[in-house]
């Protein structure tokens, strides 16, 4: 199954984010920072995807609940279906974000070497300010619209950051690109 957007050959960084069943914390993720990056009018230079470790809903829906805390938000996943993350996707991402230690220890275990195991990296290390200090985003699947609607702050918080991380790299990776084309264009 693929993962990766129509314009992902042309992306200059991808990244999936991936949390357990790929219906909760990982669509809201890929939901909130399209939308960010698209925004920034990087839509065609980002690719984004998410998946989950576990196959449990591969295929459905994102939970009604996601649903409901993104609408709330002004998002909307109703396009999006779960899938599990594959172990060949290692070689097509330049960042796997995660959401807690339990999916950060199945991807490295998952990983073949050290280069891909450093692909997996927490979202919160990209949080601002993580709230109380924590380190991980609470799995929200057994909670309320409340704390949907917590997690997808803390989501958003965190995505600004990475973004704003990310931003001067693609941006530059852009500008090659096109300094490049126009040299080729000149032979």
């Amino acid at each position: 199954m693929g993962v990766m957007a129509k314009n992902s050959k042309d992306a200059v960084f991808r990244i999936i984010f991936v949390c357990t069943g790929n219906i909760c914390r990982s669509p809201m993720a890929e939901v909130i920072f399209r939308d960010m990056v698209e925004k920034l009018g990087l839509g065609s230079a980002v690719s984004i995807a998410s998946a989950g470790t576990g196959e449990w809903h591969v295929g459905e829906k994102a939970d009604p609940r996601t649903q409901s805390a993104l609408e709330r938000a002004g998002f909307t996943a109703e396009n999006h279906r779960a899938k599990q993350f594959e172990v060949d996707w290692f070689d097509t991402f330049d960042l796997i974000v995660t959401f807690d230690r339990g999916q950060r220890r199945i991807l490295k275990a998952w990983a073949s070497d050290d280069e891909q195991r450093s692909l997996v990296q927490p979202l919160l290390t990209f949080h601002p300010a993580p709230p109380g200090g924590i380190t991980e985003v609470p799995d929200p699947y057994y909670g309320n619209d409340q704390l949907f609607d917590h997690v997808r702050d803390m989501i958003t918080s965190a995505c600004e950051e990475l973004l704003r991380q990310i931003e001067p790299v693609v941006r530059s990776a852009l500008t090659s690109r096109a300094g490049s084309s126009s040299s080729q264009g000149a032979q």
